[in-house]
């Protein structure tokens, strides 16, 4: 498929989309709190006691529009982290911004296996009932949109999401560009029914533990 990255594209504001999407997101967080509670609650003990100090870590992220918010997820580094992350720099295996060590030192034992079963992105249920972020969309980045190309731009124009397309594509360790042509394939043919088959194909992935880290 051939994609048109046109960065200043207008596309007209579908309202019955967004509030079942919306109500999708609302639906389905409140149907596994239930159940993600507990497990959550077993996942904040157990990174405590192999590294004590916080638990979540709440980090900043790139949202809809360009707005910061805080993206929360189990921590599953060391507490000093970011201030190691300067020694490993030059292990780095994508493009800067974007920092990937496939073996991190700076992970924890426990954080291992949250990071391979994905368990460590149950806080973010929190996000997407604060509205900040949806089941579905573009992975929020950590690094500010200023350092966006224009044609980066594009990604902004809807929510961000704990899962999206790039996920369930089988191509985890991709540089940010190639990530976002499949973000604007995503913008561009977006619908409940992609959704919903994102969804699905995610506990797949995850079933699998193919592409954590």
């Amino acid at each position: 498929m051939q994609l048109t990255l046109n960065p200043v594209q207008v596309r007209p504001v579908r309202t019955g989309y967004l509030l079942t999407k919306r109500a999708l997101d609302l639906g389905i967080c409140l149907l596994i709190l239930p159940l993600a509670l507990p497990l959550m609650a077993v996942c904040a003990a157990l990174v405590w006691l192999d590294d004590p100090g916080r638990v979540i870590f709440p980090q900043w992220r790139t949202g809809q529009g360009g707005r910061r918010f805080r993206m929360y997820k189990f921590r599953t580094m060391l507490t000093n982290a970011e201030e190691l992350k300067s020694q490993y720099i030059h292990l780095n295996e994508l493009t800067w911004p974007d920092f990937k060590i496939g073996d991190d030192p700076r992970v924890t034992r426990v954080g291992r296996v949250l990071r391979k079963t994905s368990l460590d992105e149950l806080p973010q249920l929190f996000n997407v009932l604060k509205g900040d972020m949806s089941l579905v969309g573009p992975r929020p980045t950590s690094f500010d949109a200023s350092t966006y190309q224009l044609w980066h731009t594009e990604r902004l124009e809807v929510t961000p999401g704990i899962t999206g397309l790039w996920q369930v594509s089988g191509r985890s360790d991709i540089d940010f560009d190639e990530r976002l042509k499949l973000d604007i394939q995503y913008i561009e043919q977006q619908s409940i029914a992609m959704d919903l088959w994102i969804l699905v194909q995610t506990l797949v992935v995850v079933f699998k533990c193919r592409g954590a880290c």
